[in-house]
């Protein structure tokens, strides 16, 4: 019975609130950090019984009031009553059932989101260029403080790379679903025969690293540090701020020249390679996860193609849900809200077919 397994998740709520008050919790950080995810995990849930059950038995009474009243007046006002609390008690059953679908344990984490030119050339570079704008333009939009990493620009604008870290409210749980191939079809500016060109570019969010995630020792990176190339004013190609990470057991290498201090371009590369490290780790558990479901709309292979941007039409068409949209040029400027939440909505109803809940 939903009640009795909302009533034992209160309970545990209760518990965790209690726990995280305790010195000796307090005192051990790691166990700390967890109780503490885990409290805000269940109080959304907590609060959706509390007026859960607050419904239900008023349901009980206005059940109650037909069975023994007499006044018509009082009768109809309780049938009436009742109607509206039987269609919140719906609606909020709705709303617990997709509260209880067990989430990516990673969802509440920051984001590391690396955008990389594919093929196009030049073309490429400008649509890598014009996703990073239109990211930038959706996290300020949601409140989202970001931070670049690192950037290696195109010939004729945008960028063959860019690396950069979101933070705020479950950044991670929202942006995965943007991972993957996204293709653009237009007429590019360096084309004089007006013909319409398609290229791509390749994004990847992964769920931020924490130093409790990952046992990275310091002894198997090589730090390396060189003159930066960006911009930078005057310290460029004249202080060695720039740091290049290497982590000797898998060669994952890790550039930062964003900042003119080598401290913070160090603590920053270091954040990226950690992330890079629980990645790989975590691709393992996005694999399994994968095999068992169909759609695996926000998780599904880095590689695939996910969306197509068709500026002659005006269309963005997300190819994993079959979703078209004909408001191109509000999306690249960063209204994808429209698009990420039908690609939620999608894959809770495909937990909810499983049965998970």
């Amino acid at each position: 019975m939903l009640l009795e397994k909302l009533e034992a998740i209160n309970n545990r709520f209760k518990e965790v609130a209690q726990q995280i008050t305790d010195p000796d919790i307090i005192g051990d950080m790691k166990r700390y950090i967890q109780l503490n995810k885990e409290y805000k995990d269940l109080e959304e849930i907590v609060e959706a019984y509390m007026e859960y059950k607050n419904v239900v038995d008023n349901i009980k009474s206005s059940k109650e009031m037909l069975a023994t009243e007499k006044d018509e007046e009082f009768r109809e006002m309780a049938k009436m009553e009742l109607e509206e609390l039987q269609e919140r008690e719906e609606k909020l059953e709705e709303k617990i059932k997709i509260l209880l679908v067990p989430s990516d344990p990673q969802d509440g984490k920051n984001a590391i989101v690396e955008i990389r030119a594919g093929t196009g050339g030049d073309e490429a570079a400008i649509f890598a260029g014009d996703l990073f704008r239109m990211y930038m333009k959706y996290c300020e939009k949601k409140g989202w403080k970001t931070e670049v990493v690192d950037m290696n620009e195109g010939t004729s604008g945008g960028y063959k790379e860019v690396v950069f870290n979101v933070t705020g409210n479950k950044v991670y749980g929202i942006l995965k679903y943007e991972s993957g191939v996204h293709r653009v079809q237009r007429v590019p500016q360096t084309e004089t025969q007006g013909r319409v060109h398609t290229s791509a570019a390749t994004v990847a969010v992964l769920p931020e690293a924490d130093e409790f995630d990952i046992d990275l020792k310091m002894n198997d990176v090589r730090k390396d540090t060189y003159c930066s190339s960006g911009p930078g004013g005057q310290s460029v190609n004249t202080t060695y701020s720039a740091v290049r990470l290497t982590h000797i057991p898998t060669g994952l290498v890790v550039t930062c020249q964003d900042q003119k201090s080598q401290i913070k371009n160090f603590e920053k590369a270091l954040k990226v390679l950690r992330t890079r490290l629980f990645d790989m780790e975590y691709k393992k558990y996005l694999d399994e996860i994968a095999s068992q479901r169909k759609t695996m709309v926000s998780t599904g292979d880095r590689s695939a193609k996910i969306r197509t941007y068709n500026y002659p039409q005006g269309r963005v068409t997300d190819h994993r849900i079959s979703l078209t949209l004909y408001n191109l040029s509000n999306i690249v400027d960063g209204e994808i809200d429209e698009i990420i939440d039908a690609l939620q909505v999608a894959e809770n109803a495909e937990k909810l077919k499983e049965g998970v809940a």
